[in-house]
């Protein structure tokens, strides 16, 4: 279970550094969910079932899927036909392909092996969550929801289009006839 973990591991912090690194906003999609899918096994073989189905469901599931459309709606004209050839090239999903079905084989590996023992000292339930998360770790779980609240305020901002500052024209109107 240790080379599962290391693997896992590995799989994240490459497909991370590759999200953060690419310019194109579907590559670094597929990266981010291969990066979430690994952090769920790595929360798996730690003996945390739980967590991992929340990280895959709700991240790589209900985020992700909700990116996807922003994705669609925002790249509209007549030059996203191209772009959406250019996006499904095969060669560009060699390496997200290949780090995914290691994943697979490695979560299939520990699903099929015979001695649990291995997997977690002990399984952790949604209730030990809940405890930890509001107990010991209250002030992190409110931040970061400062955090988010934040970064929805800022994309309902940006969304509305009033980050947009109107020039000021010569003759000293604010130039919105």
């Amino acid at each position: 279970m240790l080379i599962t973990f290391y693997v896992s591991a590995l799989i994240a912090v490459f497909s991370t550094v590759a999200a953060i690194t690419r310019m194109n906003p579907i590559h670094a999609l597929l990266y981010f969910i291969l990066s979430l899918l690994a952090v769920g096994v790595i929360f798996f073989v730690l003996g945390a079932p739980f967590v991992a189905a929340l990280i895959v469901i709700i991240n790589a599931g209900a985020i992700m899927v909700l990116f996807v459309f922003i994705i669609m709606m925002v790249n509209q004209g007549k030059h996203t036909i191209q772009q959406e050839k250019e996006w499904t090239n095969f060669k560009l999903w060699i390496v997200p392909g290949l780090l995914a079905m290691c994943l697979f084989v490695e979560l299939l590996y520990v699903l099929t092996r015979s001695n649990q023992e291995d997997v977690g000292s002990k399984i952790v339930g949604p209730s030990q969550v809940g405890l930890v998360l509001f107990g010991p770790y209250l002030l992190a779980v409110e931040l970061v929801s400062l955090i988010m609240l934040v970064g929805l305020l800022g994309a309902h901002h940006l969304a509305r289009g009033s980050h947009v500052v109107k020039p000021i024209t010569e003759e000293g109107d604010d130039g919105s006839d």
